[in-house]
């Protein structure tokens, strides 16, 4: 595993002119893993190097729809995100080894206390936090995102979120020293940041139906072992993923079911 590096690339961020928005005071990468295959904020896929076989990821994509966002608990305000990303997640099958760096782009679904929905696109290296694209997004539009080395282990990255709906692009170019050691499609609760609030609600969500996966320019070719669920404080499964398709680079996910 590389050292961190991780001070130098948040200058690096700043310097090419990005400032975080008021409003994305929250991450979305900060993993908290429970049981093996099982979190307390994530779930969807993940792979990991040491269960792949020694392979370190430099690229990744996948495709998703937006889900329509519906208060859960009544007065409570409710947060969630979808996204791909490397780094971060379980390098190994049994979730022993963890992977301490992530590089990820994806949206974002909330609701407010009064139950209104807001939905917005964003990317984030950790230990920063996420910040917005700038370009709208709406529930059901097709979302394309590719994250990739410019040249493998130069550790500079190019993130791309792409609206295929609405027809807009958003391309970042990043320094940032990953330790290439995971991949994954992943729906969560966010981390609210600035707060004793901990991980956010999780609101009803409609599925966003991944697609497209692909790791090193070739399908992930995901497997049902490496499927992540969502778990409350009691241990009952709260979101869940389905099997993959059967092309094995997409899956369904499912809020406040334990099966999808």
């Amino acid at each position: 595993m590389r050292p961190s590096r991780l001070v130098p690339v948040l200058v690096a961020v700043l310097a090419v002119g990005v400032t975080p928005a008021a409003a994305n005071l929250r991450s979305h990468g900060q993993f908290l893993k429970l049981n093996a295959n099982q979190s307390s904020n994530w779930f969807g896929y993940n792979i990991g190097t040491l269960e792949r076989g020694s392979t370190l990821f430099n690229s990744i994509t996948g495709d998703w729809t937006v889900p329509t966002a519906t208060q859960h608990t009544a007065n409570t305000a409710e947060s969630s995100s979808d996204w791909i990303g490397i780094g971060g997640g379980c390098v190994d099958s049994g979730c022993a080894v963890g992977s301490q760096t992530l590089i990820q782009a994806g949206t974002e679904q909330d609701v407010d206390q009064s139950g209104k929905a807001s939905y917005g696109s964003w990317w984030e290296i950790i230990p920063g936090p996420s910040i917005d694209t700038g370009n709208p997004v709406s529930p059901g539009d097709h979302m394309h995102s590719a994250i990739s080395e410019i040249v493998p282990d130069s550790d500079v990255w190019t993130i791309t979120l792409r609206d295929v709906t609405k027809g807009w692009t958003f391309t970042q170019t990043v320094p940032y020293p990953s330790d290439h050691l995971t991949a994954e499609w992943i729906e969560e609760t966010p981390l609210l940041i600035g707060t004793n609030a901990g991980f956010a609600a999780l609101p009803n969500l409609t599925n966003p139906a991944f697609s497209g996966a692909t790791v090193n320019g070739v399908n992930a070719n995901l497997q049902t072992p490496e499927e992540m669920q969502l778990i409350d404080g009691n241990g009952n499964v709260i979101g869940a993923p389905s099997a993959p398709n059967s092309t094995h680079d997409g899956f369904s996910a499912c809020t406040w079911a334990s099966s999808c």
